[in-house]
């Protein structure tokens, strides 16, 4: 009975495409007596100036052309229809203006559309009908076999005839089918699925007679069903991309059917290869994106799985397919292929950053294509040298081949961008599994060795692979340099961008990791080596692209990874101070250098050296170490490392005082201000600390000196803005002083405050702590304040001159206390009588004297200060004397307050009516 079924399935079939075959015949007759009578009356048209549509030859698809479809509508039959246009109402304006307007759609846009019936009816069956047929085939065999009709060789060879009937049936199919259906069912093809049907018919005669009967051996069945492999791909040029997906398949598919009791990897793999190749080969000349991504990923997978499961894996043939792999999509599909002339077209010269542009170079061609590739390899690379798989031999060597070979394929074309990227990080997570593998990370935490594998590589073999792999790329970003067309400047900078920072981080990782810290020929050579080099690559590019803004991004990428590269070797061959001296020349001389050469990144090469330099100060802020830092005030090991580097950028930033770039003119002025009050602030907390830099909380005297260094850097940059103008200047000064008055709130008047820290004020009156950490300071406020007037903003100044008032206060009431408790004036100590009243007398003394200062230097911030400080020694005696004084000082704390506001009363009495007096002379002289 199912026999029977596939029997009428395929007969039927086959009459429905001779039955379209005739109406497709009839419909060409119709259409030719169309295009006669059209021809007719073209002819018989005004001036006989109509095309002749009878002229044109059919096209192989029975659709006119473009030129046929647009003499059709200014033919005759649009003249009938303007024509009763017109006659109904239309003007001839109007008409002409509305065909003016509305263009002819090319023929893409008037393509066939497709209708449900013809979706249902033209697809459905066929797909369904070639199903129908592979399990026809497998429904005879195995009835044969319940029934047992046939021996099993009998029913094999008529399985096979059955399979090469429909391939041949499919081949007369499509040979005699006509172009308009193959155009519209390219993916419903009758010949398609029959040939299909067909393949899958024979792979499973050849998987019988191997698996299920033993007829033929593992030998020749891996050879059968790689031939129908290959031939299915083979004949998928002729049948579509589908053909092709199901000849892949049954590649993938081949060696887990066939196997043999020995694992041959080199037969496996290159059999993979050649099934890839042939699957690419197709993919090429049918330009196909899902089957050569399919084809990758299959490969990857059979790759992973052998990596994982075999113990131990040979790594030669797995490279050996990966390499094939790299090369076929780097040269044979999709290789050169390139985006349409639209995307690809040259952005203009100096349109580094144009929109679009990077996008286009991270949105080739046949992304999905290219991208599963380089995912592939660099994946299966990686796996090579992980502590999780277990290898014959430890593939170092297969590591950096693939890694090369991937980065080759990157630069060959910017349609390989993705292939350069991962190349790029590939080598260095590989690398860094190395080096951890070399055992360093076991001598700094006991942890690792205990848990990591019994994998050892020798650091020696870890650093010659960071060292190989470092100039592999280099040699790569210039290949693509010297060769870099007008149309590729993304492309170029991206290479750029690879060969400043890969070698950078390989080198980086193996000489902290498998270095020599005390003194490291082999990492300061190849560091210094590949530094110039990239120098003299710089020099080269400079003389060819002069002038160009592309050039200068190249420029400054290759121009920051020289200057990482010997910052490496620095470290690899000094230590200590000199390694931060030799660091701060070396940047400075980058800016010094502008005087040859005015490569734009050259400043910007300074400021990354500070910033190394900052970073070694944050890992090592005694430069030389804690026990090698002498004892010795100012006069010791930090004055060097910290203020040579601060003079260098200081000298840097005067050197460029001219530079046209002012950004990076701010930056360098901000960082040598930052590193002048790094330098003095490190030399006070050594000196206050005996030699010490450790956490301690500092002292109230250490906390004013940095208090006081911020009011006169302060002060300095204000001079400065005034003479050169600059934001650093301004801004940087404004922000300086509003970090010491948030300072002075912290740390002056409640965190350090003796009161509530207990510190002892020293034994001399006056010349104490006080006079450092109050009175200095509120001074500077307060020089500040009046040095800022009608130079900074008015509440900036305000806030400086409050800050000195407060300051002045603390001083005062503090000095009070310490002349009535001695130099501990910690506040569990009570408070006597004779002290609280002297409170009431100095806070009205200073209120006048504020009073005073506010007036003659007209700040109204000092004189509303003074007015606060008058109430609260106001709401003192009325609240706190009241009760806590007694006789004579109660009385003449209360006589004293109001003679003093009886007097402030006199004094702006005084004021308001010489201010009102001017005012009324002033509006009468006018």
């Amino acid at each position: 009975m199912l026999e029977s079924i596939a029997l009428l399935a395929f007969v039927m079939a086959l009459a429905a495409f001779l039955g379209g075959r005739k109406t497709a015949e009839r419909l060409d007759r119709e259409i030719a007596s169309l295009k006669a009578e059209i021809a007719q009356l073209a002819k018989e048209g005004a001036g006989g100036t109509t095309p002749d549509l009878a002229a044109a030859k059919p096209t192989e698809t029975g659709f006119p052309t473009a030129a046929e479809t647009d003499a059709a509508a200014h033919g005759p039959w649009s003249g009938a229809r303007e024509d009763a246009r017109i006659a109904a109402g239309e003007s001839a304006a109007e008409v002409e203006s509305e065909a003016t307007a509305a263009p002819v759609a090319p023929p893409e846009a008037a393509a066939w559309a497709e209708s449900l019936e013809s979706r249902i009816g033209g697809r459905w069956p066929v797909w369904v009908g070639g199903l129908a047929l592979a399990l026809g085939g497998y429904f005879l065999v195995q009835y044969s076999i319940e029934a047992g009709l046939l021996s099993p060789a009998v029913r094999l060879v008529l399985a096979a005839v059955f399979g090469l009937a429909l391939g041949i049936a499919g081949e007369v199919i499509r040979r005699g089918a006509e172009p308009a259906i193959e155009d519209r069912f390219r993916n419903a093809m009758i010949p398609g699925v029959l040939t299909a049907a067909g393949a899958v018919t024979l792979f499973g005669v050849v998987y019988a007679a191997h698996g299920v009967y033993g007829f033929i051996g593992t030998g020749i069945a891996f050879v059968l069903l790689a031939l129908i492999s290959l031939a299915t791909v083979g004949l998928s040029l002729l049948h579509g991309q589908a053909l092709a997906g199901l000849g892949l398949l049954a590649s993938l598919l081949t060696p887990l059917f066939v196997s043999s009791g020995e694992p041959r990897p080199w037969v496996l793999f290159g059999f993979l290869a050649v099934a890839w190749l042939a699957t690419l080969a197709a993919s090429r000349l049918r330009r196909w994106r899902a089957v050569p991504t399919l084809a990758n990923a299959g490969l990857g997978l059979w790759g992973l799985a052998y990596v994982a499961l075999a113990t131990p894996f040979e790594a030669p043939p797995v490279t050996f397919a990966l390499l094939v792999m790299v090369a076929g999509v780097a040269l044979i599909w999709p290789g050169r292929a390139e985006p349409s002339a639209e995307a690809s077209r040259a952005p203009p010269i100096g349109a580094a950053t144009e929109p679009g542009a990077w996008e286009r170079l991270f949105t080739p061609p046949h992304l999905a294509v290219s991208i599963s590739a380089a995912i592939v390899a660099t994946v299966l690379s990686l796996l090579f040298i992980s502590p999780a798989v277990d290898a014959a031999h430890f593939p170092v060597s297969e590591f950096m081949v693939i890694v090369v070979a991937l980065a080759a394929a990157g630069s060959l074309r910017p349609s390989a961008a993705y292939a350069a990227l991962l190349a790029a990080i590939g080598a260095v997570v590989g690398t860094w599994s190395l080096t951890a593998l070399s055992g360093v990370l076991g001598y700094f935490d006991p942890s690792f060795a205990d848990s990591s594998p019994a994998i050892v590589v020798p650091g020696r073999t870890a650093m010659l692979t960071a060292m190989t792999l470092s100039g592999a790329f280099v040699l790569f970003a210039v290949f693509v340099l010297q060769r870099r067309p007008a149309d590729n400047r993304q492309f170029a900078a991206l290479w750029a961008g690879i060969a400043a920072v890969v070698p950078n981080a390989l080198l980086a990782m193996s000489f902290v990791m498998t270095g020599n810290f005390a003194f490291d020929l082999p990492h300061g050579l190849a560091a210094f080596a590949g530094g110039l080099f990239l120098l003299g690559l710089i020099e080269w590019l400079n003389r060819r692209d002069a002038g160009e803004v592309a050039a200068d991004v190249d420029q400054g990428l290759l121009a920051l990874g020289s200057f990482g590269l010997f910052v490496i070797g620095l470290h690899a061959w000094t230590d200590g101070l000199v390694t931060t001296l030799a660091i701060a020349l070396l940047g400075a001389g980058y800016s010094f250098a502008t005087r040859l050469r005015s490569w734009p990144i050259l400043p910007w090469v300074t400021v990354a050296g500070a910033v190394v330099i900052l970073a070694r100060i944050a890992w090592e802020p005694t430069i030389v170490g804690p026990g090698t830092l002498a004892t010795t005030p100012v006069f010791n090991a930090l004055l060097p490392g910290y203020g040579i580097p601060a003079l260098l950028l200081v000298a840097s930033a005067y050197f460029l005082r001219v530079w046209p770039d002012l950004r990076v003119r701010n930056l360098l002025q901000a960082l040598a201000s930052l590193f002048v009050l790094l330098t003095l602030a490190i030399l006070v907390r050594h000196a206050m600390n005996h030699g010490a830099l450790d956490s301690s909380v500092p002292t109230l005297g250490e906390q004013a000196i940095y208090t006081l260094l911020a009011i006169g850097a302060s002060g300095i940059f204000m001079t400065l803005d005034g003479r050169s103008p600059s934001p650093v200047f301004r801004y940087g000064g404004m922000a300086l002083g509003v970090l010491s008055m948030l300072s002075v709130l912290a740390a002056h008047l409640v965190g350090l405050n003796p009161y509530f820290s207990g510190e002892l004020l020293g034994s001399v009156p006056f010349f104490d702590l006080l006079l450092i950490g109050y009175l200095l300071p509120a001074i500077g406020y307060s020089g500040l304040a009046w040095y800022a007037r009608r130079r900074r903003p008015l509440p900036y100044v305000a806030a400086l001159a409050v800050s000195g008032a407060v300051l002045a206060f603390a001083w005062a009431t503090l000095s009070v206390r310490r002349f009535w408790q001695g130099q501990n004036v910690a506040d569990w100590k009570s408070f006597l009588q004779g002290e609280t009243y002297t409170y009431s007398v100095v806070w009205l003394v200073l209120g006048v004297l504020l009073l005073v200062a506010g007036s003659r230097f007209d700040a109204k911030s000092v004189r509303i200060a003074s007015a606060v400080l008058v109430f609260v020694a106001v709401l003192k005696v009325f609240l706190v004397d009241m009760s806590n004084l007694e006789g004579f000082l109660r009385a003449l704390s209360f006589i004293g307050l109001g003679a003093v506001l009886i007097g402030i009363g006199l004094f702006y009495q005084k004021i308001l009516s010489s201010s009102s007096g001017d005012a009324g002379e002033g509006a009468r002289r006018a």
